[in-house]
């Protein structure tokens, strides 16, 4: 059965409402929760009641901060693990994970249910993961094998009523391209989000303007905006400051507490969550140099109390650069 997206003046692109969207589910549930997530796959817990429970907790948190704020919020779906191979991985099949996909969009819509008249709008993204390490573009795949191994997510994110879909964690443009190609045809928004390392290039070495022109160029501007995530603003703010019109196409940040790099982060074995309060002037600052940036949020070692002090920061309005 298809259900009814939101309407795309709801989406967060270059009006005035600013929105929240969760931390670092994956880091928050092991290293607080105590729960288990092997290979990161947070997606087990819509297993049971028990595990839906613990995620409805965690998001019911995120979304107490946007109704403190007056903000909006998108609703990010735990299923970046939640592709084909890390599924194998799991011992699941296809039709398995298309249920999980599905049950992910369900829990959402549940939530949206609960908290709508207090939080508006109150959007609904279907996560889409790299399919090898975030950290690691490994063997890059071509757009069209890209596709092709999205298209089951996308197109079950789709069917069950996602506003949208965001690919995270993106390390190389062949990959970026293969979402957007498998969104379109799916009919459902899209949005990139690519990881740095502390130079501010993606992990392949391309500059992030060039990977945001090149997806643009290929696709005729399909993607809503891009993001940034799983980097801490130091790493890619430089290059930010350079300017140019590819960062107006920058609609979110998903930023590391820590400053460390993905390799000091792959060794660690104890969570670095930072300074919330810093972190949070630091994301008043990306908001000069982003002038159409609406979604603010975290990735590792962030919680509930850093986007709140991204909120605090952040909720006054857009300077003269957003002119």
């Amino acid at each position: 059965m298809n259900y009814p997206s939101a309407h795309a003046a709801d989406l967060p692109t270059t009006g005035d409402q600013l929105f929240l969207t969760d931390g670092g589910i994956e880091t928050t549930l092991i290293f607080h929760d105590g729960i288990e997530l092997p290979y990161f796959a947070a997606f087990i817990l819509l297993d049971d009641d028990h595990g839906r429970e613990k995620l409805t907790e965690y998001f019911e948190r995120h979304i107490a901060v946007a109704r403190a704020h007056d903000l909006g919020f998108v609703l990010e779906t735990p299923t970046w693990r939640a592709s084909a191979d890390w599924g194998h991985l799991l011992g699941r099949t296809g039709a398995e994970m298309e249920k999980v996909n599905t049950e992910a969009i369900y829990l959402m819509r549940t939530l949206r249910n609960k908290h709508q008249h207090a939080v508006n709008p109150l959007l609904i993204s279907g996560c889409v993961g790299p399919r090898g390490d975030g950290y690691d573009p490994g063997d890059v795949m071509t757009v069209i094998e890209a596709k092709e191994y999205h298209v089951p997510q996308i197109r079950a994110f789709a069917n069950a009523g996602a506003d949208m879909v965001t690919g995270i964690t993106m390390t190389n443009t062949p990959e970026a391209l293969g979402i957007v190609g498998a969104a379109k045809e799916a009919g459902v928004p899209v949005v990139v989000s690519f990881t740095v390392e502390t130079d501010g290039a993606l992990v392949t070495g391309q500059p992030l303007s060039e990977a945001i022109r090149e997806v643009d160029d290929a696709t005729g501007g399909y993607a809503t905006y891009f993001m940034v995530n799983c980097a801490h603003p130091d790493h890619f703010e430089d290059v930010l400051q350079k300017g140019g019109n590819w960062v107006r196409r920058i609609g979110g940040v998903r930023a590391n507490a820590s400053r460390m790099s993905h390799a000091e982060l792959d060794e660690s074995e104890v969570l670095d969550d930072g300074n919330p309060s810093e972190l949070g002037e630091d994301y008043r600052r990306l908001m000069k140099l982003l002038p159409n940036l609406r979604v603010l949020g975290g990735c590792c070692g962030t919680d509930h109390r850093h986007v709140d002090a991204m909120a605090h920061a952040c909720n006054h309005g857009h300077p003269v650069a957003a002119e």
